[in-house]
């Protein structure tokens, strides 16, 4: 007599996980992994000032679970446009107002766009990205309006979608302080020594400690109240 098919269990479901290197996405797929998702890392080599972030990309997804791990190559540096693609524009060591040079424009409807082709060539239903709309530096394609709006796109735009199996753009850390991202991470077993966050990291990944990225870094780990692991070029470590 035929066995009955086994039903799928969340711990079967596929995700594409944006890695940047970054605390925020080394958080989001350590959280991924431990609901119990198959993930599949995704980064993007493009055009960005320094490549340190990739190197501690490709090593969060291997420490991190990740059942495989790709690099798309992009040049975003080709149109310019942010301090982050183009070295003739110096990244800001001091707060500014509005949205700062440091956003690459429409980089996450870019990454996002990629990722949705990915999740649909693997069937996977879910794609989790680590944006923040609290501690942030205001950048526009990580607010609660952006996400619902490429949600929508996403149902419209691919066959999974017009068949009934829409992609779900997963965004946990949403809503949640620095603090309370880190606190979630350690939680789940994350080495955030291993993370780059820093806008203007040198070759061996070690951090300026002035930049934007940097500033909300290190205050996150002090409204924590936990020591923090960044290496920075004026340590001896």
């Amino acid at each position: 007599m035929k066995q009955p098919e086994p039903q799928i269990r969340q711990s079967q479901q596929k995700a594409v996980v944006l890695v940047s290197g970054g605390l925020d996405s080394a958080t989001i797929l350590a959280l991924a992994h431990s609901q119990g998702f198959v993930c599949h890392a995704l980064s993007f080599d493009y055009g960005q000032r320094h490549r340190a972030e990739l190197v501690a990309a490709a090593a969060l997804a291997k420490t991190l679970g990740a059942i495989e791990y790709k690099t798309i190559t992009l040049d975003l540096a080709g149109i310019g446009g942010s301090a982050l693609t183009d070295a003739s524009i110096a990244v800001p060591e001091l707060p500014t107002e509005g949205i700062p040079v440091t956003y690459v424009p429409a980089r996450n409807t870019v990454f996002l766009a990629l990722a949705l082709g990915w999740a649909e060539v693997l069937q996977a239903n879910n794609i989790f990205i680590g944006v923040n709309a609290v501690d942030y530096s205001g950048y526009p394609d990580c607010r609660p309006e952006y996400i619902a709006a490429f949600q929508a796109l996403a149902n419209l735009a691919t066959r999974a979608g017009v068949e009934g199996q829409p992609i779900t753009i997963q965004t946990p850390l949403l809503s949640l302080s620095k603090a309370e991202i880190i606190k979630e991470g350690l939680r789940l077993g994350v080495n955030y020594s291993l993370t780059v966050s820093c806008y203007a990291a040198d070759d061996q990944g070690r951090a300026c400690g002035v930049c934007d990225a940097c500033r909300l870094r290190r205050a996150g780990f002090q409204a924590a109240g936990l020591a923090d692991p960044t290496r920075y070029r004026s340590s001896d470590s």
